[in-house]
């Protein structure tokens, strides 16, 4: 049976108090049988990406580690990553370009591995456009978030790809009203994350939706990956190590039974997406882990390349080496 929100919100409440979050203990209570009381802040609310972890739990993958597990919904990667820094939540699930700004701010958190290895970033429009390369944007109505990584380096994307600025007008949109703005005709297409929104988006109009990657034209920024604070890596590194095992298990084997991950998450999570939408959202991103090695494996090519593109391009600064933002340790090579 679903735990319903407010369950879930008083065993946050419950946990958070249980643990003294921003105390001593960051590694959450343990119960009569030995296993440890964790938390997992999503990036956001939970769609088709997330399905993984919910195949994990279900499947016992996490309790096979000792971990009890709680999945809790998130607000946006900015905000995830701040309740990692406040450990007010044992793990995180967040975007790689906010973990480099969160980081270069002075925040206390360390990526243990980024599992979309291929960024989703996208720009998002109705096939109906006719859109087939980035040139096909010219004269066209873009909406974008001004202060995410997408928005910040679009500019060069379209200049990598023959185009000016001012080719391309781009309009200011809050986050949570970019599908809407597509949808109304308000834009002719959006900048985003394409296997979140573009199933949502098809799902809500009935149309058809295509989409250019920025890593297909030039420009590719790491995804979303785990992210700790640097206290519970130093005090509790071997739950880490389970934490990150249990993770790499549960998506290589949901990669293995996509139906089987969408049935958990319908069982587990609340408030997610249909479940025709989570297939196609979970589908759009199983492509995105990488062709090769264990989910979550990551090189010092890629890490420098996100560093090198967030700095040069979205104000990053003094960027640092890979291993100031990424601990490569606790990632297993296989």
């Amino acid at each position: 049976m679903k735990r319903t929100a407010t369950t879930i919100l008083t065993t946050a409440a419950l946990l958070l108090a249980a643990t003294g979050c921003g105390g001593d203990d960051p590694a959450g209570s343990t119960n009569a049988d030995g296993s440890k009381q964790v938390t997992l802040t999503l990036n956001w609310v939970p769609y088709g990406e997330h399905a993984p972890f919910y195949y994990g739990l279900q499947k016992g993958y996490y309790s096979a580690e000792g971990i009890d597990l709680k999945i809790l919904p998130g607000n946006g990667s900015g905000n995830t990553v701040k309740q990692v820094a406040q450990k007010q939540t044992d793990f995180g699930w967040a975007d790689s370009p906010v973990l480099l700004k969160s980081v270069a701010t002075g925040m206390p958190v360390r990526s243990l591995g980024a599992y979309l290895e291929k960024g989703p970033s996208s720009v998002e429009f109705f096939t109906e456009e006719n859109i087939k390369t980035p040139a096909d944007l010219k004269g066209k109505t873009v909406g974008g978030t001004p202060g995410d990584a997408l928005y910040a380096t679009f500019p060069a994307w379209l200049e990598k790809n023959g185009l000016k600025k001012d080719d391309v007008k781009v309009v200011n949109v809050d986050a949570a009203g970019k599908i809407a703005a597509l949808a109304e005709g308000r834009v002719d297409a959006i900048m985003g994350f394409f296997h979140d929104q573009a199933p949502t988006i098809e799902s809500k109009t009935g149309k058809k939706v295509d989409v250019l990657l920025f890593a297909d034209y030039g420009m590719n920024l790491l995804g979303t990956g785990l992210i700790a604070n640097t206290q519970t890596l130093e005090k509790d590194p071997e739950l880490a190590r389970k934490f990150v095992r249990a993770t790499q298990k549960s998506w290589a084997e949901a990669a293995r039974d996509p139906a089987g991950a969408v049935s958990a998450m319908a069982a587990l999570a609340e408030n997610e997406p249909a479940p025709e939408v989570l297939t196609k959202q979970l589908t759009l991103n199983l492509p995105l882990i990488g062709p090769e090695g264990p989910p979550g494996v990551n090189t010092e090519a890629q890490w420098t390349e996100t560093i090198d593109l967030m700095s040069r391009y979205a104000e990053l600064k003094n960027p640092g080496a890979p291993n100031a933002y990424w601990d490569a340790s606790y990632a297993a090579q296989g």
